[in-house]
């Protein structure tokens, strides 16, 4: 029974219901932009038709070789075309896509395999070694995944002659292969794996609904048309790359690899092949910068770009814009398939606001995507904080794009799924007007003499000193205190601060108690995504 009094024969049928997936999105490209262009990498140019037929044969080819429904496929690929095509291909057989993260070590790499029972790897040859360590140390050595290499010799990686490979894979397949689409749209599409900053990491599993809801959303909130170009700066390793491959064959987009995430790679595709979108995080905004002048391209329009995976720096939201960059300020995470919040600008609620407070407004997290559900802030106990722009609490998240769960971690699964909501670990205040603002990870707050410090708040301010490209600021154990602020410190090539003029600096606009009371300059180190890790930096504090 249904709303009304009497619904009988109003049943769920073959004509009117269809499970969502982002599968469909290909099939209805290749029919719709057949000759449209999908893929471009180097000489490596796709078109949708091609596109999906390549991605078919890879399904075909992973049936032949015994790959059942529900099966994991793995994944240790950059930024290349073998990657997009796995993002439809593997599924399109009715596995499972697990993209293992490049910079992860041989330990945790057989982990991953292992705990995801891994039937088949593909891997490019840069990362082939790595590879066969990992497997070397499995703990199950008696059913390895069948290693397929990925050679990339334009890059300067040829293939090793040791494993079979890929182009061979889909020579195997056949273009009738008949896609395996789900039955039931909770079905499992991708695993992913959490950093594991403190210990082994979690399987995060999407489903198929999430995963297209996703990019019906992405495509709303960042103001797209027919035929975006989008250039892949965030690894499609992580979070399926915010879902981005998986989203442009629904607008017949061209998806621009870029293998190695460099200054002169994203300037030259940005002016060679007339890029209009890409995703990044914000230490990619400040390698763009900060790069030689006679880099800088000059775009025919206005380059739309989101960026995630830390609080931007206010300094670094203004120099973008003379880039060319239209920078949205979104947030999310490995849970929540990447970005579920979005900084929107509302010209008429922010009009008259100084650069200096617009770019400040710009770096909060926002309020919810379209696919999901209003944000909250709540209390230890899961009661809503009050929108009053002080009230610190977790942020809690709930809508569709939130993760089936941890795989084989129910415990974790509950946990994180308590009071109704995904409580993300995040600490944060909601404006008045719904905004979402950072105020620091739960585990990132520095309890100075018993005072609460936002190591964000404090990073912002040192980021917005001229000779500072990046700061990060954990805590230091401290007799007297507790803990006390330490801030390490990336200068821009050629700058001098010194500690002194930079402490001055901090207190200029800090409190006391909050300006750092050691700062270390050094290359701060960095995850592949672009993100600080500050566990590393934390180590480093206490031996101080």
């Amino acid at each position: 029974m249904g709303w009304m009094k009497d619904e009988t024969g109003l049943d769920k049928t073959a004509a009117n219901f269809v499970p969502l997936t982002p599968l469909s999105h290909l099939q209805r490209a290749a029919q719709v932009f057949p000759n449209h262009l999908a893929v471009a990498y180097g000489a490596h140019r796709a078109t949708y038709a091609a596109y999906h037929a390549r991605c078919t044969r890879l399904a075909s080819a992973l049936a032949r070789l015994g790959v059942q429904p529900g099966d994991v496929v793995a994944t240790l690929l950059p930024n290349v075309p073998a990657q997009a095509e796995a993002h439809f291909g593997i599924p399109a057989c009715g596995a499972v896509l697990n993209t293992i993260n490049t910079r992860l070590d041989a330990d945790t790499i057989a982990y991953i395999l292992d705990h995801g029972e891994a039937k088949l790897l593909l891997v490019d040859s840069q990362f082939l070694a790595l590879a066969e360590a990992a497997l070397q140390k499995s703990a199950t050595p008696a059913a390895p995944p069948i290693v397929i290499e990925v050679p990339d010799p334009a890059a300067g990686w040829p293939a090793s002659g040791r494993h079979r490979e890929y182009e061979a894979l889909l020579a195997s397949g056949g273009e009738d292969f008949a896609w395996i689409m789900p039955q039931d749209e909770w079905e499992s599409l991708a695993l992913n794996y959490t950093s594991g900053t403190t210990g082994r990491p979690k399987g995060v599993v999407y489903h198929h609904r999430g995963a297209y809801l996703m990019t019906m959303g992405t495509a709303i909130s960042w103001r797209m048309v027919l035929h975006p170009i989008y250039l892949t700066i965030v690894p499609l390793f992580h979070c399926n790359g915010w879902n981005h491959t998986w989203m442009m064959p629904l607008l017949g987009g061209t998806l621009v690899c870029c293998r190695d995430i460099t200054a002169p790679a994203i300037f030259d595709a940005i002016q060679n092949e007339a890029i209009t979108h890409f995703a990044g995080a914000p230490i990619v905004l400040n390698m763009l910068i900060h790069a030689p002048a006679e880099l800088h391209p000059k775009p025919a329009r206005k380059i739309e770009v989101f960026t995630a995976g830390a609080p931007p720096a206010p300094a670094t939201l203004q120099a973008s814009a003379a880039l060319g960059l239209r920078i949205t300020h979104v947030y999310g995470l490995t849970e929540t398939y990447g970005h579920v919040t979005e900084c929107y600008w509302d010209a008429a609620a922010h009009s008259g606001l100084d650069e200096a407070t617009a770019a400040a407004r710009k770096a909060r997290q926002g309020v919810a995507m379209p696919m999901m559900e209003p944000a909250l802030v709540r209390d230890s106990r899961h009661r809503p904080l009050p929108a009053d722009g002080q009230s610190q609490g977790e942020i809690a998240l709930r809508g569709n794009c939130v993760m089936k769960g941890y795989l084989k971690n129910p415990e974790a699964t509950a946990q994180a799924f308590a009071g109704g909501y995904f409580n993300t670990g995040d600490l944060a205040v909601q404006h008045p007007d719904g905004y979402l603002q950072i105020t620091d990870r739960a585990k990132d707050i520095i309890i100075s003499g018993g005072e609460n410090i936002s190591s964000v708040e404090v990073e912002g301010v040192l980021m917005a000193h001229p000779d500072v490209l990046l700061a990060a600021v954990v805590a230091k154990p401290d007799d007297q205190w507790g803990e006390i602020p330490c801030a390490f410190v990336e200068l821009k090539a050629g700058a001098s601060a010194d500690e002194t003029a930079l402490m001055a600096f901090a207190r200029e606009t800090l409190a006391g108690f909050k300006a750092p009371k050691r700062i270390v300059f050094q290359e701060l180190p960095k995850t592949s995504t672009g993100k600080i890790q500050k566990f590393e930096l934390r180590k480093r504090a206490a031996a101080l």
